[in-house]
């Protein structure tokens, strides 16, 4: 028989059912993975970088532009507002621009501790900006970028071929 060996005086022993891998990691009949343990997956998804990390990545010419659009769009990005809704530009530009920051650390070194703003996605930016208007990312830090009317029409066009083809 399996398990065991069948000499007198032999210790008994019987190896652990086997449990095949589950990447919810439930184990079979239900239950989660060893003795009521959720196990963590073999090789775990890399966290996509930062909008932080690809805006250096993309100013020192290591990120394509699509790729850095890319993580624009499903970004959270800080803008800071007034009393009333919508952006807040600035006017003292070649072009009105709309100040953006990566990070609420960022917006507070622009803006100050007790700024107002809110928290949209790089594609709600895309989608909502005003025609004619550029945004600068980070303004005040080591790696600012600026995208004037036509690079934010570029993005917008880039968005809709992804999308629709």
């Amino acid at each position: 028989m399996y398990g065991y060996d069948q000499n007198p005086g032999a210790q008994q022993y019987a190896p652990p059912p086997q449990q095949q891998y589950d990447p919810q990691g439930a184990a079979p009949g239900g239950m989660q993975g060893g003795y009521g343990q959720q196990q963590a997956p073999l090789y775990p998804e890399p966290s996509p970088p930062s909008l932080a990390d690809a805006v250096r990545a993309f100013t020192t010419g290591t990120l394509a532009p699509e790729d850095f659009q890319q993580i624009f769009a499903t970004s959270k990005v800080y803008c800071p507002r007034g009393d009333n809704p919508g952006f807040l530009a600035l006017h003292n530009t070649q072009q009105p621009v709309i100040p953006m920051f990566t990070s609420l650390k960022e917006l507070r070194r622009y803006a100050g501790k007790e700024s107002k703003y809110f928290v949209i996605t790089g594609a709600e930016v895309i989608d909502l900006l005003p025609t004619g208007y550029g945004f600068v990312l980070d303004m005040e830090g080591d790696h600012r970028m600026v995208f004037d009317a036509k690079a934010v029409e570029q993005m917008v066009d880039f968005a809709m071929r992804r999308m629709y083809g």
